[in-house]
């Protein structure tokens, strides 16, 4: 008898023994699962402590601690890394609030400022987030597609403008035609996603022209769940709350102008295919215009700006396809009504927001902002160009890109409307 219960006492014991292996080689797998999900290594994950967010007015609530939670309290942790007493800022007693406001960033690249940034430059900058706050939340006569969705209800196609540069915890919202050239070339320096002979571009010019709008130079959001699969939503958030988030805008109207004049005036044959051939056939009275850029620019067929202007308002084209990116309004390329950015630029003042910006970043001592010399659509221009549109279509192009006027503080055209 005795025998008997030795044995079943170490056959107990084996099987406690092996649920206890059985338990934690099954945490094992989870975590390995979670640290190396779509062949995906730290080096891609690494994401540099920055400051931390304001706490909230309202004490925090503790949900009941489950599985799930715990995988996102984990994800968090790994995202977050640890601080490295290496790493951290060099000491400055005489300017205590300026350090506590800075960003981490590698060693190499971290600039210190001994001096603040102008106080009106700050104040200028509140007054662009706070409008963009208001106009979103408090805003009931402003209504437009989206404005009251969240988040996780944005469709991943329509995150494809809003580009990630981990190494320096940065996110940029691109619009065309408002100097995203020159902010990509710097998006591709800071990133180091273009090598040459094995070494990162340092100076954005350098960029070639036909790599800055390549878009496998830009890690976008829309390309998350092909990296991180069921994770991206919850990485997105992470990155959105910890990164610091940045757009430039333009004056609704010239943004068009500008459109205008360099997909249509000059031979683009892409455009030209697609979507000229249907102004000039539409509204054009040309049944059968040339098939090419290149036969119709010579015989002086191109639609006219006015031409254009009943294409965007006509319901038809919508109906087919959503708008080109480049007349696409900026509340549906970057949707501020859903991300909270840190800093508005406008194409205005771009060399003074660009270099407030790259010092806010501090990188203002690894990129400058390149000086562009082209001819710039100037807003005074807008007279000579609306001067064949009909004032009925002006009001209802204005109708069409209100959001945009008054989410980003241009004033309503009245001159072209009344």
């Amino acid at each position: 008898m005795f025998s008997a219960a030795c044995v079943k006492g170490v056959t107990m014991g084996k099987w406690r023994l092996f649920r206890v292996s059985l338990v934690l080689g099954s945490v094992f797998m989870i975590l390995l699962i979670i640290l190396y999900w779509d062949d995906v290594g730290a080096s891609h994950l690494y994401l540099p402590p920055l400051s931390p967010r304001p706490a909230p007015d309202h004490p925090p609530t503790h949900p009941t601690p489950s599985f799930l939670s715990d995988i996102n309290a984990f994800v968090n942790q790994f995202l977050e890394g640890t601080n490295d007493p290496t790493d951290s800022a060099p000491p400055d007693s005489a300017n205590q609030s300026e350090r506590d406001e800075e960003r981490y960033v590698p060693r190499r690249e971290w600039k210190v400022h001994l001096t603040p940034i102008d106080p009106e430059k700050r104040l200028g900058q509140e007054r662009r987030r706070q409008r963009l706050h208001d106009l979103c939340h408090h805003g009931d006569d402003l209504a437009f597609p989206g404005k009251n969705r969240s988040f996780d209800d944005i469709p991943n196609r329509e995150l494809d403008h809003l580009i990630v540069d981990d190494r320096h915890g940065i996110i940029y919202c691109y619009v065309p035609k408002v100097a995203c050239s020159n902010w990509k070339r710097i998006m591709i320096v800071l990133s180091e996603s273009l090598l040459q002979e094995g070494v990162p571009y340092r100076d954005p010019l350098a960029v070639p022209q036909e790599m800055v709008h390549n878009s496998s130079l830009h890690f976008t959001f829309n390309k998350f769940w092909k990296r991180y699969g069921k994770f991206s939503r919850h990485l997105m958030k992470v990155k959105l709350q910890k990164y610091t988030k940045f757009l430039f805008v333009r004056d609704p109207f010239v943004r068009l102008i500008s459109a205008y004049r360099n997909k249509f005036e000059q031979p683009n044959d892409e455009f030209y295919r697609r979507f000229a051939l249907l102004m000039l056939r539409r509204y054009g009275n040309h049944s059968e215009p040339p098939a090419a850029a290149g036969d119709a620019f010579p015989a002086g067929i191109r639609p006219s700006f006015s031409e254009f202007v009943q294409y965007l308002l006509d319901p038809q084209t919508e109906s087919d396809a959503p708008f080109n990116e480049h007349w696409r309004q900026v509340y549906r390329l970057c949707h501020p009504c859903q991300i909270q950015y840190d800093f508005v630029g406008q194409l205005e003042t771009v060399q003074e927001d660009a270099e407030q910006l790259l010092r806010v970043l501090k990188v203002d001592n690894v990129v400058d902002f390149p000086s562009s010399h082209r001819n710039h659509t100037a807003s005074s221009w807008q007279e000579d160009w609306f001067s064949r549109v009909p004032r009925v279509a002006r009001r209802d192009l204005y109708r069409l890109y209100e959001p945009d006027f008054r989410l980003f503080g241009y004033s309503r055209p009245d001159s072209l409307l009344d």
